[in-house]
């Protein structure tokens, strides 16, 4: 495999470097929790909202000019599990990134696959995500290579990306 950045969201979001980023979980509400996601020293990247029982689940990434990076929503009736992510707030053809659903439908464990852009049907995935809720860690895998790695406890969870850009 052709080793190449694989911009998904935006060049912005690529670094030639690893990086650890700190994610924090701030429940808002019993429906509404935040994820906020600083660099090492601190500096504020990204926010993820999302309400838990919503009947349309949709979760919003926006920069911190709070303006919206990508939107999730999980697709209605999915086997899978399937979510849709656009760019912005965006839910149109020509604005969208990519595919996460479950490996599957059927494991308990959490296996996710990620298909970028329209290549859903005709290649296989693009990304690997491999993990546990229970214990807040997760790897992320491109080919056989791990790129990213989330770990940590239940308020304060650490992201670290390697030198492959997943942006």
């Amino acid at each position: 495999m052709e080793d190449q950045m694989v911009k998904v969201v935006g060049e912005r979001f690529c670094v030639p470097y690893t990086m650890e980023l700190v994610v924090k979980r701030k429940l808002q509400s019993f429906s509404k929790t935040l994820y906020e996601a600083f660099d090492a020293t601190g500096n504020f990247l990204l926010q993820v909202d999302g309400g838990v029982w919503k009947f349309q689940k949709k979760r919003v990434m926006k920069d911190p000019a709070g303006l919206p990076v990508a939107t999730l929503r999980e697709k209605a009736l999915s086997w899978k599990h399937q979510w849709m992510i656009h760019q912005g707030e965006s839910s149109e053809r020509n604005h969208f990134l990519c595919t996460v659903q479950k490996s599957n439908a059927l494991r308990i464990k959490n296996n996710l696959d990620v298909f970028l852009g329209n290549r859903y049907k005709d290649h296989g995935r693009d990304f690997h995500v491999t993990g546990s809720f229970s214990s807040l860690s997760f790897k992320v895998i491109r080919a056989n290579t791990v790129i990213a790695e989330f770990s940590g406890d239940e308020m304060t969870q650490s992201l670290r990306q390697y030198n492959d850009c997943k942006g």
